[in-house]
Order: C-alpha cells, then sequence, then structure tokens
C-alpha cells in the first residue's frame, strides 16, 4: 500500500489509536448510498430541531429552556424548578433506561445516527472538509504539483469556516441557557455589559472548535461511557453492524483466485467457490474510526454504516449481491435464528416500562405552583385564654413564567384560621411566605387533622393537611 494514501493503511489496525498510544488522524473518504442520503436527511432534521427547540414556546415559554439562575426548567410545556428535583432525577432514569433497551436493540444506532457529536461533526464540519480540501489524495496531488504551501489557502479558509461553524454552535447551546431575546441583547450590547455569558459563550466555542476540527472519534472512543457500556447493552441479538465472514472469506482478489486454479476448474465453480470480499479496503477507507468491520463486531465501531454503503458499491460493480456488510445480529450474521424476544430485553423493557410509569403519573401531579407549611419555631401553641392558637407560615412558589393571584383559605369548619395576606400575587418564578394562624376551642381539637386549600387564578388548587397541636385535656398552659 502506497505510503501517500495513509486513510487506507487503517486496514491493519484496529481503530484511530496506534499501539504505542499515539493517534493517526482519520480522513474517510466520502461515499454516496442509500444509508448515506438517509443519514444526510436525519441530521438535516435533527440539526433543524436543535436549533428550532429555543425559538419554538409551548404554554408561552421556550419549548425547551433551562433557566439555571432561576433554578427553572420550561420542557415541552412542563415548568420544573428547585422543588421538583426528584420529578427531574425520574426523567433522566427514565430517558436513560429507555436508551438501554434501544441499544439491546438496534445496537449503537444512536451513535452513527442521533448523537449531537454525530450530527455536527458529519452533517456541519466535515463536509466542509471534504469539499475543499477534498481526500488524503486531492492533498497530496495538490503538494506534488505545487508544493508542501498548496493546501495552505485551502486550509485556513477551511479553520475560518470551522470557526464559524463552532460560534454557531456554540451560541446555540447557549441559548437553551439564556433564552433567544436574551441571547440576541447580548450579541448586540458590548461584551463587558456580560462578562459571563461572554466567557462562556467564547470557552463553549472554542471547546466545539477544538472537539469538530481536532479531537473529533477520539471523543466517541476515549471520552464518552456511552460506547464502553456497550459491551454489557449488546448481546448476540442486538442489530449491529457486521461483516458476513461466512460469504466474505476468503477474501482477495478475484483474478487472483481464480489463477490458482486450473481454467476448467474455475469454470465450473464460479463465484460461490471463492470468497465475495475482494480485499478492497474501502470499508477501513470510509470509517470515521479507522476500524475495520471484517475484524467482528468492535467498541469503536459507532454503526454509521459508512462501511455498508461502501461495500454496496463494490458489490454493485462485481454484480454480486448486496449485504456482505449490513445491519444484521451476530446471530444473523453467523447463520443461526434471530431472536427479538429475550430475557434482558424483556428485563429492560419491564424496568423501563415501571420507571416511565412513574415518571408520567408524578408528573400528572405536577402543579405549576407549590405550597409548604411550615411550623413555628419555639413554642408549638400558645393560649389567649379561651382558645389554643398553633402558628404556621405558609411558603407559596409560583413555578411558571406568568404572574399569578393566590387564595389562601382554611377548609375546615371547625378551625377558625386567621390569614393576614389570603390573595397573594406572585411574579413568574417568585415566591411568599404567609403568616397563617389556626385557633380552636381549648381541649377540644388537640391531635386533629386541619385542612388549608391554595389555588390560583386558573383553577389549579393544592390541599394541604397538618395537626393541630394543643395540650392533653385537663392540662394547663404555661
Amino acid at each position: 500500500m502506497k505510503k501517500s494514501l495513509p486513510v487506507l493503511e487503517t486496514s491493519w489496525r484496529e481503530s484511530s489509536i496506534l499501539p504505542d498510544g499515539s493517534r493517526k488522524r482519520i480522513v474517510p473518504l466520502t461515499i454516496d448510498g442509500r444509508f448515506a442520503t438517509a443519514r444526510k436527511f436525519v441530521f438535516a432534521v435533527l440539526v433543524a430541531i436543535l436549533v428550532a427547540l429555543p425559538w419554538v414556546k409551548i404554554a408561552g415559554n421556550p419549548a425547551v429552556f433551562l433557566d439555571i439562575p432561576a433554578r427553572r426548567f420550561f420542557l415541552f410545556g412542563a415548568t420544573f424548578n428547585a422543588q421538583d428535583a426528584a420529578l427531574v432525577v425520574l426523567l433522566f432514569f427514565a430517558v436513560a433506561l429507555t436508551l438501554v433497551v434501544a441499544t439491546s436493540l438496534l445496537g449503537r444506532a444512536f451513535c452513527g445516527w442521533a448523537c449531537p457529536q454525530t450530527v455536527f461533526l458529519e452533517g456541519l464540519f466535515r463536509p466542509f472538509e471534504q469539499k475543499i480540501l477534498g481526500t488524503i489524495a486531492d492533498r497530496k496531488r495538490r503538494e506534488g504539483l505545487h508544493g508542501p504551501t498548496a493546501n495552505r489557502g485551502r486550509t485556513i479558509l477551511l479553520h475560518a469556516i470551522w470557526i464559524v461553524l463552532a460560534t454557531f454552535v456554540a451560541h446555540v447551546f447557549v441559548s437553551y441557557f439564556v433564552s433567544i431575546p436574551k441571547l440576541f441583547q447580548m450579541v448586540r450590547t458590548n461584551p463587558s455589559a456580560h462578562p459571563e455569558a461572554f466567557l462562556w459563550m467564547s470557552a463553549v466555542t472554542a471547546a466545539f472548535y477544538g472537539n469538530f476540527s481536532r479531537f473529533r472519534e477520539q471523543t466517541c472512543l476515549v471520552v464518552c461511557p456511552y460506547g464502553r457500556l456497550q459491551a454489557v447493552l449488546v448481546d448476540d441479538d442486538s442489530l449491529v453492524v457486521g461483516y458476513d465472514a461466512t460469504r466474505g472469506e476468503p477474501r482477495g482478489k478475484a483474478v487472483a483466485k481464480a489463477s490458482h486454479a486450473a481454467p476448467d476448474a474455475a469454470e465450473e465453480s464460479g463465484p460461490a467457490s471463492k470468497g465475495a470480499c475482494v480485499d478492497c479496503g474501502r470499508c477501513v477507507a470510509v470509517c470515521p474510526t479507522g476500524i475495520d468491520i471484517r475484524n467482528g463486531l468492535q467498541l469503536d465501531c459507532v454503526a454509521c454504516s459508512a462501511c455498508i454503503d461502501a461495500c454496496d458499491d463494490v458489490m454493485d460493480r462485481l454484480k454480486q449481491p448486496r449485504g456482505l456488510i449490513r445491519y444484521d445480529s451476530l446471530n444473523g450474521l453467523a447463520g443461526r435464528a434471530k431472536r427479538v424476544l429475550r430475557p434482558r430485553l424483556a428485563l429492560y423493557a419491564v424496568a423501563t416500562i415501571a420507571l416511565i410509569t412513574a415518571t408520567t403519573f408524578a408528573t400528572r401531579r405536577h402543579h405549576s405552583f407549590e405550597a409548604n407549611l411550615l411550623r413555628n419555631t419555639g413554642t408549638p401553641y400558645f393560649s389567649d385564654g379561651k382558645d389554643v392558637v398553633n402558628g404556621f407560615e405558609l411558603h407559596v412558589v409560583n413555578k411558571g413564567a406568568s404572574a399569578t393571584d393566590y387564595a389562601v383559605a382554611g377548609d375546615d369548619p371547625r378551625f377558625t384560621f386567621v390569614v393576614p395576606i389570603s390573595t397573594p400575587h406572585l411574579e413568574g418564578g417568585a415566591d411568599v411566605r404567609v403568616p397563617v394562624m389556626v385557633r380552636a376551642p381549648k381541649g377540644t381539637l388537640t391531635g386533629e387533622k386541619f385542612h388549608l386549600k391554595i389555588s390560583n387564578a386558573s383553577g389549579e388548587s393544592v390541599p394541604i393537611e397538618a395537626s393541630f397541636l394543643g395540650p392533653a385535656a385537663g392540662e394547663s398552659i404555661r
């Protein structure tokens, strides 16, 4: 193999990480095909969704807005604040378990088709590189014709475009945390007016530029823990990208294979007597992580399907059936029966359904405001001679983004409720503490439960129950 085509030298190694720990830069060849076309469409849709989510409003709020300074999250019409931490954790684990089930079924399809790292790298950054610099062979050819600096101008232009793209992606990322109107306000004003946001923007831009221009596949191979979990989540029935060794071996050039046999024998045996793989190396040349899929399932494979398109193209040229490299399970590639339902998947599915059910139930009980009744510190009760009085503080938090009026009232005729601020008005995200006095005749309702009702202007209400404390029968109050 010529040294001028290092991208093809990956045929003899497992990934871009060399045995001595160093890294060989991967420049995959461009490939067209059914999966490449489908991925471009999926990438375009996902990029559009990622860009649009901060713009689209549901119930007057952005579809996704993580307002960390105010400790509020807006997710598709629902509002969560610090009091909803347990619910947010439930949502996180529900999504994580759903990904576990998807991985058990589809392998690393998420990595190759929907991961933001893949979407932005393959959908935005890599196409500009392939358009401006071309393949390794193109670059070497230009250097041979015009000298070592032949690609310098193109490289400078490419990095300028990458910086613009990194800045764009960074602004999209930051818009999820500062909102679109505030982001535009920041862009139009001097950075000294918002130094923290400017530093964050600069740091995120530098991180994205370094990641997508240089680090690239190392994010998947070294940093991302999901790829390491593949060994645990994937089994012999999971859908993976694999090489059909039974059909492909022994590999080698078609002419060379036929020359070892007598002409008549080669004619009689035909294509079925030799492996379908002609060892062209294209499956390795197009791989974004530099692996040879013919060596079997590997942790470095992100199931991007580029090798499938490359091999199908070769098979079409050779007038042979497609599918030498294909999406299939390890059992399917080995010619064994394939199972969809299996104990591991059933266990994952049951756990996921249970968690999604719990999350759905918790979300349905979620209110747009939070109310807690706290007993005053010190003496739990006192008497004015005739009645026993319990003192409380009602804490009301408006989780929504808009101002709302609330009504506080006792919901138990046996007690007398004194609420100085019975109709508090709260701005979005604000809270208020309302003193509440509960009275009852001495010695009559000690230990009984009473109810307090808090409602907002839209009719949503939260009932609160608490115990009334007082002296036991015949006990005096000092």
